[in-house]
């Protein structure tokens, strides 16, 4: 990682790069923000915006399971327990007749009261609290390596399932007629969305997952002209505002995740009085 840091500090030769906690930070919000500008396009297509959220609300249930199962390291739980709820909701939107608001809006209450139910017991929460607002200046060159690892597979998978996700988001119908196979091509990106969201759930905070995934694709819906410019903004915007969030919290002394969210939202309402015009 020194290599890195080195390049860092000779690309970026500002005060706050000196710090390591910064640089640290930096090289996950490069990571993240491409990965939540990637999928967040898909999840605004199919009306699914508070599908993270749900997810991130579950994150509480999947450290109570670990705890309640003995397991030592929390990602697992986390990541396992992620998968299981996106499966879940995924297959209960599909065969039910509710719609997938209302879907999801039941998972999320549920998952979160089990969670707050089992980690509040004996008044022990507050050790777990930070997974609530996140602290991505605590992230770690182990947790760093994860991410990019994560980032390599997602791309290699989106090379794969982008277009029939595409079809499938227009007009599911039609994507069944041509024999793309809806079902498992919606379960794999309920999947991929439910690891990312786990995996930067420490960094981003559960209260802020959300903006983080839907807020780029937004504000690149609201100019793009095609789904290829769309998808090139929402990670462009991602980037941009992580970064700039970033380094605005640094020097105004407030919290990296909101200031991000901040800047996404200022952008998407530029955006949207733009298209207005």
């Amino acid at each position: 990682m020194s290599f890195i840091y080195n390049i860092i500090e000779s690309v970026l030769p500002f005060a706050w790069a000196d710090y390591k906690f910064m640089k640290n930070a930096l090289l996950a919000i490069v990571i993240i923000a491409p990965l939540m500008g990637v999928l967040g396009t898909m999840a605004v297509n199919n009306k699914m915006a508070f599908f993270s959220d749900a997810l991130g609300h579950s994150a509480l249930t999947g450290v109570a399971l670990g705890i309640l199962l003995g397991i030592k390291n929390e990602m697992i739980s986390l990541v396992a327990f992620g998968v299981l709820s996106a499966l879940l909701i995924t297959r209960v939107k599909n065969k039910g007749n509710a719609s997938s608001d209302t879907v999801i809006s039941v998972f999320s209450s549920v998952a979160i009261a089990v969670g707050l139910l089992v980690l509040s017991y004996g008044g022990g929460f507050s050790k777990y609290s930070a997974y609530l607002v996140g602290d991505i200046l605590s992230v770690t060159p182990s947790e760093i390596l994860c991410l990019f690892i994560t980032l390599i597979i997602v791309l290699v998978i989106w090379a794969f399932i982008y277009n029939k996700l595409l079809l499938i988001s227009i007009n599911k119908e039609l994507a069944a007629s041509r024999g793309v196979k809806t079902v498992l091509y919606e379960n794999v990106f309920s999947v991929v969305v439910a690891v990312v969201v786990m995996l930067s759930i420490k960094s981003v905070g559960i209260l802020l997952i959300n903006s983080l995934l839907i807020l780029p694709a937004a504000t690149a819906r609201n100019i793009a002209k095609n789904s290829r410019t769309y998808l090139a903004l929402s990670v462009v915007t991602s980037l941009v505002c992580g970064v700039g969030g970033l380094i605005t919290s640094f020097y105004v002394d407030t919290s990296a995740g909101a200031s991000i969210v901040m800047a996404l939202a200022l952008v998407f309402f530029v955006t949207y009085i733009v298209r207005k015009k």
